[in-house]
């Protein structure tokens, strides 16, 4: 949405220079020289036109859908690489903020919970397959799990109960082919060696009266 202003309408003390680092962007907007709604939103812009939909603002991790595959993004290399590096010291990714939740569950000993939001068409549900597959890889390389552990398959077995349950409750609507008619809440229950030991999946039905049923 682009807003104009008749010229004669703005005074000097309406029109303030823009800091650099909303002119350059940056990928923790927690860093913005401007924190506002507009810059917020330009950051966003500027990012997504260079091929970039992750930005961090601080703990949080904003996403704008591509609705389009990015080469690479999500592969083998990548799980690998985000592995090996703590929260900030790699451009914001989803892979990242997976990772980081990971390392909390020994760095804190206590449960971690990751809030995946958005409106209809927001990538949620693709969101939360690939914290799953990245989860999924962490517990099979895990060191120090028994063969018993090892040899289980929890992660499959959760990563594609995804496909079934989209069968039954997911519906087409005005702004999304495939949206979401239930909240999923996931539970995942790890070993002391990491490795995934179990898990739940728990559906609420979504009731939706507005113009996204129309």
């Amino acid at each position: 949405m682009v807003f104009q202003y008749p010229k004669a309408t703005l005074s000097r003390e309406k029109v303030l220079p823009m800091h650099q680092t909303n002119v350059d962007g940056v990928e923790d907007m927690s860093m913005l020289g401007d924190l506002h709604e507009a810059a917020i939103l330009l950051n966003l812009h500027q990012r997504y036109q260079q091929g970039n939909i992750y930005t961090n603002i601080g703990s949080i991790l904003a996403s704008v859908n591509p609705y389009k595959p990015i080469p690479g993004l999500y592969g083998v290399d990548a799980i690998e690489l985000y592995r090996q590096h703590r929260l900030g010291e790699l451009p914001p990714h989803i892979f990242a903020t997976a990772n980081e939740c990971y390392c909390c569950l020994w760095k804190r000993h206590d449960s971690q919970c990751v809030l995946i939001s958005g409106e209809s068409g927001a990538g949620k549900t693709e969101s939360t397959k690939l914290l799953l597959k990245f989860l999924s890889a962490m517990s099979q390389t895990s060191l120090g799990a028994p063969l018993s552990e090892k040899s289980t398959h929890v992660e499959e077995a959760i990563l594609e109960s995804s496909p079934i349950l989209e069968a039954f409750g997911n519906a087409k609507t005005v702004y999304n082919n495939n949206s979401s008619r239930f909240g999923k809440f996931i539970q995942l229950h790890f070993s002391q060696h990491g490795h995934i030991q179990g898990g739940r999946v728990t559906d609420c039905i979504l009731f939706c009266n507005g113009p996204e049923m129309d």
